[in-house]
């Protein structure tokens, strides 16, 4: 062949990835089984491999990558893993997403986070919330503005007063529009549309914010009050006595999303705030169990208690902590479940042995009060293919 008498074989690559290391790594791959992929590398090195198809270094590199993912690493590891079709990667990064999106909140990821992919965070029931609802639109509100302003560099304290500041003149030009109406705020619709807003206009404060905020048409906004509405008569007058069986589906789509962060070993006492139909859920975590309680004449509550006989609620109660770098140290869950609770009765969900315990514990629960009425889509929003 004509290569065998050149001194230079010059070779076009396709792929701007792959550079002159990268490529000496996979040739030197096929005379050694090991070879060593720093993080750094390991784009570059998964790119040559992709291109001379060396199965064991896609292999190698794609071990390198989850064993490596963090808050620096995650994104560029997504991406890469989406293009050279290492799916096992991808689903890592995906799971490493949602459990430190809301956890470990951080500037430089949510500059760097598209849309796509947050979208698929927004809309998981397996998104690690912190505390509630509400705080993850206060999250996507940041994300929203570091999109927007790339150049923004200052601390994640500062950065909600400037979001605010600047969205709050973003209004005065759009009169009486919302900023996702408007051609700005229309790329990020799809993702806005995941918001579980039901769980937002539960509770007055937050209700306030997102009205005076001006980033949610108000339609989205009305149709949920509408829905709520219904829901809280059904509590009300009719025999609603909450979930009684689990559909998974439902659940993922429509459960309240609420979390906690506990800094040390300790007694807890907590309930989430917001409007539950009655239902008074407090939280107990002491002597290493985790206990729901079901409030009705024991203890002061700042809205009206039903005094049903019975409520059900469903519920999957997840437990975390991480090292470091935001991987998984440990972590349990329930599943998802229903438990059925008299007046003032109280029921341990979850006993933990101390082997699992690493402070800080993050706790993670999903809700479902009341069973969604049939006939009536919740949340969806027909005009939104997204959905």
């Amino acid at each position: 062949r004509k290569e065998s008498s050149m001194n230079i074989i010059e070779l076009e690559i396709p792929d701007q990835n792959i550079d002159v290391d990268a490529l000496q790594v996979a040739f030197g791959s096929l005379y050694r089984d090991d070879v060593l992929i720093k993080p750094s590398r390991v784009v570059a090195i998964l790119a040559a491999a992709c291109m001379l198809q060396l199965d064991g270094l896609i292999q190698q590199c794609g071990e390198t990558m989850k064993e490596t993912i963090n808050v620096k690493t995650v994104c560029g590891y997504y991406t890469s893993a989406g293009t050279y079709g290492l799916d096992s990667v991808k689903k890592k990064c995906l799971e490493w997403l949602l459990n430190n999106l809301m956890t470990h909140q951080n500037v430089e990821l949510f500059k760097e986070l598209s849309i796509n992919v947050m979208k698929q965070l927004i809309g998981s029931s397996n998104l690690f919330v912190m505390q509630v609802e509400m705080d993850v639109y206060t999250a996507l509100k940041k994300w929203m503005f570091l999109q927007l302003v790339p150049s923004w560099n200052g601390s994640l304290k500062q950065l909600l007063t400037e979001t605010d500041v600047w969205f709050s003149k973003q209004r005065k030009d759009f009169e009486g529009m919302a900023f996702l109406e408007t051609e700005q705020g229309k790329p990020f619709v799809s993702v806005f549309r995941h918001l579980r807003l039901q769980y937002i206009i539960s509770d007055l404060a937050s209700a306030r914010i997102i009205e005076q905020d001006g980033i949610v048409p108000s339609e989205w906004l009305s149709s949920v009050y509408k829905q709520q509405w219904f829901a809280m008569l059904r509590a009300e007058q009719d025999s609603e006595v909450g979930p009684q069986e689990i559909n998974k589906e439902e659940l993922e789509g429509n459960s309240m999303r609420c979390g906690r962060k506990l800094a040390k070993d300790g007694e807890y006492y907590w309930r989430w705030t917001g409007f539950n139909f009655g239902f008074d859920l407090l939280v107990i975590y002491t002597n290493r169990y985790i206990i729901f309680k079901r409030n009705t004449l024991n203890q002061p509550c700042s809205g009206s208690v039903s005094l049903q006989p019975r409520r059900s609620i469903a519920f999957r109660l997840r437990l975390a902590s991480f090292d470091s770098s935001g991987k998984l140290v440990c972590s349990r869950t329930t599943g998802y479940q229903i438990l059925i609770l008299e007046k003032d009765q109280e029921q341990v969900v979850m006993n933990l042995d101390s082997r699992f315990l690493t402070f800080p514990l993050y706790i993670c629960c999903n809700f479902l009060y009341i069973s969604p009425e049939k006939g009536i889509e919740n949340n969806r929003h027909p005009e939104d293919p997204e959905n």
